[in-house]
């Protein structure tokens, strides 16, 4: 029993003061997005998301670039015509399947663009019998300007040895006999395109014509038929 000297009181161990807890940045709670810090995945994201921002706005901005550009020019396809074709030869030997050929093609190229002109750097024409190549000839290069029809002049003539299968040979004889030929015509192109004074780089269109030509002799069609105009049309 306490003495009377305490009072009646009495006198416990010491309470211990509240812990204090500290919070470190970077561990929980917002991402950061300073490089130097602890957040790499955080930092990450940034960058990903400020990538893409760039990338929708490069794309916005080509969108309307390319938008004013045709606007502007209103571009149209060029059109290519085979407006006559004159056959006057057309043998194929048997012996040692060589064909003697004599065609000349008018070609009418017609740019019905308003601002945009055409270099034609090259020009090679290939002239196919059933698949098969049996000439080729280079034309001379060219500008063609606004709004402008070119007409152009292609010549084959000579002999070729030409590979025929039995199928193929018994379409030629069926040619020969119904006095029209199936010959297609081949243009491989490298051109550039100008408007003001931008030109593109080169483009390597090619241009296919399939041809219905009626054998001609002595200034007449032996079948009767007359060539009619073939448009051609572009197969990259």
């Amino acid at each position: 029993m306490p003495g009377p000297h305490l009072n009646g009181a009495y006198y416990g161990p010491s309470i211990p003061p509240p812990s204090k807890t500290y919070h470190r940045p970077g561990h929980g709670g917002g991402c950061c997005c300073n490089p130097f810090s602890c957040c790499c995945g955080c930092f990450f994201n940034c960058i990903c998301t400020c990538i893409f921002q760039i990338l929708c706005t490069l794309l916005v901005i080509v969108g309307v670039v390319a938008f004013v550009l045709w606007f502007i020019l209103r571009p149209n396809k060029v059109n290519f015509h085979v407006a006559d074709a004159s056959l006057t030869q057309f043998d194929l030997s048997t012996k040692n399947n060589t064909l003697y050929y004599d065609l000349v093609l008018n070609v009418s190229i017609r740019n019905p663009n308003k601002r945009i002109g055409i270099y034609y750097d090259s020009i090679e024409a290939r002239a196919l019998f059933h698949g098969q190549n049996f000439s080729s000839t280079n034309l001379e290069p060219f500008y063609q300007g606004h709004k402008n029809t070119t007409d152009l002049k292609i010549v084959f003539k000579g002999q070729n040895l030409i590979t025929l299968g039995d199928k193929e040979k018994s379409d030629y004889n069926g040619e020969k006999d119904s006095g029209v030929y199936a010959i297609g015509v081949k243009l491989y192109m490298r051109i550039r395109l100008k408007f003001w004074w931008i030109k593109t780089k080169k483009i390597k269109p090619m241009i296919m014509c399939d041809l219905k030509v009626p054998f001609k002799s002595n200034s007449t069609t032996s079948s009767g038929t007359t060539f009619e105009r073939t448009q051609c049309h572009l197969d990259w």
